[in-house]
């Protein structure tokens, strides 16, 4: 209850950054159409962020005849779960890496790189799964996606008013120092808010995937190889679009930068830990 308290008051706050780069463009009349873009951006994400989001990974859909392992897992796991089947996506790279996408548990879709099933073994491959299949569960994926949909735009009205100035309500020229601080601090802020909301997601994730799978410790396995390794295999793709680092199980961007603000998921090191306590809980 606590995490989804967080996740609403996090998600207030991008929006309240909508209506201060807005102020700041064109005053009260600005606020207002800053906060109607975000309503637009928001019913945007929520109808069509799946389909943006599997084209940006040129993902392509398998079932039991093309990829009968992963389906038939996903499908065991989401029975598991009782949520129902997700569409099933592969994507070719080498990257090892996996996600989860859709509006709600009737549109879901989970996709893994063939890098992740090569580097796994089944029974990581089954952790890693129920891992996503939580975050559909818990409704994480429309959050993520909504929240990683609300900072890029801030950050794109940050730049146009840069470009193109401030205004105060009457449409004088605002402060120029003032508005240069808002332009440049409230993309940050609506990035750091955005990672903060996936860092508390994802801990829920790990546990719920640990329930689903009844296997903690597969997941634990799976985190450690996939950390390893992934830190020399680029996801190209990922570099490209880094507002959707925050829906894989592990964060894909080569450029780390400070460690812990600035991650969009919690040091894989707490997340083994924790699953590994959680482990010991269940055994006894």
């Amino acid at each position: 209850m606590f995490n989804w308290l967080k996740t609403a008051v996090l998600m207030a706050a991008i929006v309240a950054l909508f209506g201060v780069i807005g102020a700041a463009l064109g005053g009260q009349s600005g606020m207002l159409l800053a906060l109607g873009f975000a309503l637009l951006m928001n019913l945007g994400a929520y109808w069509f962020s799946d389909k943006l989001v599997l084209r940006m990974y040129n993902a392509q859909q398998v079932d039991a005849s093309t990829a009968p392992e992963l389906f038939n897992m996903v499908k065991e796991l989401a029975d598991k779960a009782s949520i129902p089947m997700p569409r099933v996506y592969i994507i070719d790279d080498q990257a090892p890496n996996a996600f989860a996408t859709g509006r709600n548990p009737a549109n879901a879709a989970v996709a893994a790189t063939t890098g992740i099933m090569r580097l796994l073994s089944a029974r990581e491959m089954r952790g890693v799964m129920a891992h996503e299949l939580a975050h559909v569960a818990h409704r994480d994926i429309l959050i993520s996606t909504i929240s990683a949909t609300m900072a890029g735009a801030i950050s794109a009205l940050a730049n146009f008013a840069m470009l193109f100035g401030g205004r105060d309500s009457e449409g004088r020229p605002s402060n120029p120092i003032a508005s240069i601080a808002v332009m440049l601090l409230a993309p940050i802020a609506a990035s750091l808010i955005q990672m903060a909301i996936s860092r508390a997601r994802e801990f829920e994730a790990d546990r719920g995937g640990a329930e689903i799978s009844g296997d903690p410790l597969a997941l634990a396995s799976a985190l450690e190889k996939i950390d390893h390794f992934a830190r020399g295999v680029p996801f190209e793709a990922a570099e490209r679009h880094p507002e959707t680092a925050q829906m894989m199980i592990m964060n894909p961007l080569s450029a780390r930068g400070v460690a812990g603000l600035f991650s969009t998921h919690p040091a894989t090191e707490d997340r083994i830990a924790r699953l590994r306590e959680f482990a010991r809980a269940v055994n006894g």
